[in-house]
């Protein structure tokens, strides 16, 4: 006899959703929940960002990789793109703009939380 699960059994089985057109999902560290992108790398956010808009170019892009999105990306619930003033867009969480940190080297790892005291965990 095949017993049928309900949709939201289902759901619940497989795990977190990623956003279909940001391939954002949440994932579980020693911290707790934090976002994570397609990879089930963490994502970060940065304290000195205002107003959807990022503050790190340069050096720290380089440490901090953006999170991009794509060409054409539209907002999808608290997720939105942003324009970075080197033209490209990337991804934002409530507002915040989201990034990688260069020395978390596996999904899950959180070592750029709390660096110079403006670097955070994106929690859902």
């Amino acid at each position: 006899m095949i017993r049928r699960l309900p949709l939201t059994m289902l759901a619940l089985l497989a795990g977190p959703p990623a956003l279909a057109a940001t391939g954002i999902a949440a994932g579980t560290t020693a911290l707790g929940p934090v976002l994570t992108d397609a990879d089930g790398m963490t994502l970060y956010t940065f304290d000195r960002d205002s107003g959807g808009a990022s503050a790190c170019y340069d050096d720290c892009a380089v440490n901090w990789p953006p999170l991009p999105a794509p060409a054409g990306a539209a907002a999808e619930g608290d997720y939105a793109p942003s324009l970075r003033k080197d033209g490209t867009m990337q991804w934002t969480y409530k507002g915040m703009p989201l990034y990688t940190w260069i020395k978390d080297t596996k999904p899950g790892e959180t070592t750029g939380e709390g660096v110079k005291g403006v670097w955070h965990v994106a929690r859902p």
